[in-house]
């Protein structure tokens, strides 16, 4: 690979981490409060899952007209703690992270909806109070879906584009990832070879990404099982 194409897969990884990183405790609380139910649920649900069916430049126009410099909040943002997001790398893993919250979600609030009751009952019945039986009980129980969302979120922001490009622009070494540099190496004449090197090292991180994450959470599901069956 080219200086440029290893600063993309480099970009691209850290975007990825970032991105899934930073959004991890928020859909940790979104899906704990979606499988509590309730009225809100429903449209909280909506909200969450909106992302999956927008078009991703949707998602990058709207986080462009909220957080542009142009913008109240993003010219706040701007003037009060000198932070840019748009045209920037931190911007890129925001749109990442947009874009791939769904994945988390979804995967922690099956996780947690699989969870027996009644081992919480228990832990209540032996006076641990809610924190505590959400950290030593649930937590426990959910990390395999936890797990594998935060994997298949990361693998999905590697393969981003829409919004990365509509927000963060492609400014190499600053926000072009792989998807980005794979799409200026096919608009170059004679760009061919190095779209296709880009893709295959695509396939390849993408592909690991999925069976790591698979892996791990098969591997908790596994440990979590004999703990509570060595309890019994």
């Amino acid at each position: 690979m080219t200086s440029l194409e290893a600063t993309a897969t480099l970009l691209s990884l850290r975007v990825a981490a970032v991105a899934v990183l930073g959004s991890l405790p928020f859909a940790l609380l979104a899906a704990v409060r979606l499988a509590r139910g309730g009225r809100d649920a429903l449209f909280l649900d909506a909200l969450v899952h909106l992302p999956l069916v927008l078009p991703p430049v949707v998602v990058g126009y709207g986080l462009l007209v909220t957080l542009g410099t142009q913008a109240p909040l993003g010219a706040w943002l701007l003037e009060t703690f000198n932070v840019r997001l748009v045209f920037h790398w931190t911007g890129a893993a925001l749109a990442a992270a947009v874009v791939t919250f769904p994945f988390q979600v979804r995967a922690l609030r099956l996780a947690l909806e699989a969870i027996d009751p009644g081992l919480g009952q228990v832990a209540q019945s032996l006076g641990l109070g809610s924190w505590a039986r959400f950290r030593r009980v649930t937590l426990p129980l959910a990390l395999p879906g936890l797990v594998a969302g935060a994997i298949t979120a990361f693998a999905a922001a590697l393969g981003e584009f829409g919004a990365i490009m509509t927000f963060a622009a492609n400014i190499p070494g600053e926000t072009q990832t792989l998807p980005l540099a794979i799409y200026s190496a096919l608009q170059t004449p004679g760009g061919e070879a190095a779209a296709a090197r880009l893709v295959g090292l695509s396939l390849l991180l993408a592909l690991t990404g999925l069976l790591l994450g698979e892996g791990a959470a098969r591997q908790l599901r596994k440990r979590t099982g004999q703990a509570l069956g060595s309890r019994r």
